[in-house]
């Protein structure tokens, strides 16, 4: 056998047998892949948006706030016309800036502060961040 040859199938090695490879057929029905990737995006339109921060909706308040932190392109122009639509609810809302170093005790003062304000009748939203992160450069916790 010459040197450059492959042993496959050959009669010096019995033992040593390569079959052939299969071609590549495509099985992904493409509509349904297409048909997924739009139910996947789910971008509602600004008045949904609203609506559903307005009336409580967490799972759309989730959206929204994904929507105005997302670095993509074509995603700033719905999230800068939810920003507008929601300021004239902006009312007499107040946003107030805690800082400090770690162990400090940011999140217990957060905890006890919101619970009065919450007791007070008041709504009241927390939004924490990391700027730690070293991916991301400043992580949205909650």
């Amino acid at each position: 056998m010459n040197p450059t040859e492959h042993p496959e199938n050959s009669s010096e090695f019995p033992g040593l047998r390569v079959n052939s490879g299969v071609g590549n057929k495509e099985t992904l029905n493409t509509d349904s892949v297409n048909r997924f990737k739009q139910k996947r995006t789910g971008l509602l339109s600004v008045e949904a948006y609203i609506s559903g921060i307005r009336s409580g909706d967490r799972s759309i308040l989730g959206k929204a706030i994904t929507l105005v932190e997302s670095s993509l392109h074509e995603h700033r122009p719905l999230a800068e016309a939810i920003i507008e639509a929601c300021i004239p609810f902006a009312g007499n809302s107040l946003r107030i800036g805690i800082t400090g170093v770690p162990g400090v005790g940011k999140s217990s003062f957060i905890e006890t502060a919101g619970s009065y304000i919450v007791e007070q009748g008041y709504k009241l939203a927390v939004l924490a961040i990391d700027p730690s992160s070293e991916r991301s450069k400043g992580s949205i916790l909650g």
